[in-house]
């Protein structure tokens, strides 16, 4: 089996501070976390490593003491009217927390601008060392990995990267011949999970699965084996497994961690 880093992403694990997720990440056996500097929704529990300085120093020292490394800051939204230069404090605390990839939404229905902006992160994130990855969902304006491939490419930075989600690759009906053509520079880490049941025909549903209700690795209906083939060998691998059902029954952030790392390693070994 090749050797890989896992990371935890912050998703799987969103009820925990910073600090919590990393010693929980060590715990389990992970090398790596991704921390969620701005939060995805409005409702979602939120932890403000940007704004609070202690909680930041809290967490550099449980990194420090582990030795976890950060993986990926998450999430920046490009929309119609984001100022890109905004976006630099956040991209500071990133760097200063060890990050280096950048995920990224494509919330703009203007492809032209989203591919305008886009190029625009790169080069303020190049800056701080950080690659910014574009990441294809159904519901936003970049639903698919053609799509965001295209904006990608368009904005030609150096640092500028697709992000590949196992829930999303399946869910967007993309193609493994299409991810084949694509460099395997610009995928620097790609998000791991397992998708249950047919592509739901309402947009809501599949966004609350992907919120709340996915899948261990192997326990599923996606074609994981095809996707690690297709993705870089090394590839490190974000498990962003969220499992609300789990959380609800009382099963601790530590162990739906180790469950993802020992499911994902499972499938890993069938290569």
């Amino acid at each position: 089996m090749t050797e890989r880093c896992f990371s935890l992403a912050a998703l799987t694990v969103l009820e925990l501070s910073p600090a919590d997720m990393v010693e929980a990440a060590a715990r389990a056996g992970y090398s790596h976390v991704g921390l969620r500097l701005v939060p995805a929704t409005e409702q979602e529990q939120h932890f403000p490593l940007v704004a609070d300085a202690s909680l930041r120093r809290q967490t550099q020292a449980r990194l420090r003491d582990t030795g976890i490394q950060v993986l990926d800051l998450e999430i920046l939204r490009l929309k119609p009217h984001t100022c890109v230069a905004d976006f630099e404090p956040i991209l500071a605390v990133g760097a200063e927390l060890g990050g280096t990839e950048l995920l990224v939404a494509g919330n703009d229905p203007d492809e032209a601008r989203l591919t305008e902006r886009f190029a625009e992160l790169c080069d303020l994130a190049a800056g701080f060392g950080i690659h910014p990855h574009l990441e294809f969902m159904p519901w936003t304006d970049v639903r698919d990995l053609r799509q965001a491939m295209r904006v990608v490419a368009n904005a030609d930075r150096a640092n500028g990267c697709v992000l590949v989600d196992a829930y999303h690759f399946n869910r967007s009906g993309s193609l493994l011949s299409d991810l084949a053509q694509w460099p395997a520079q610009r995928m620097r880490y790609a998000q791991l999970c397992d998708v249950a049941g047919p592509v739901p025909d309402d947009m809501d549903e599949i966004l609350r699965q992907a919120r709340n209700e996915r899948r261990f690795p192997g326990e599923g209906d996606a074609d994981l084996l095809g996707l690690l083939r297709t993705l870089p060998p090394t590839v490190p691998l974000s498990l962003e497994i969220p499992t609300r059902q789990l959380l609800e029954q009382g099963i601790s952030g530590e162990q739906r961690a180790r469950l993802a790392l020992e499911k994902a390693k499972s499938v890993l070994a069938r290569l």
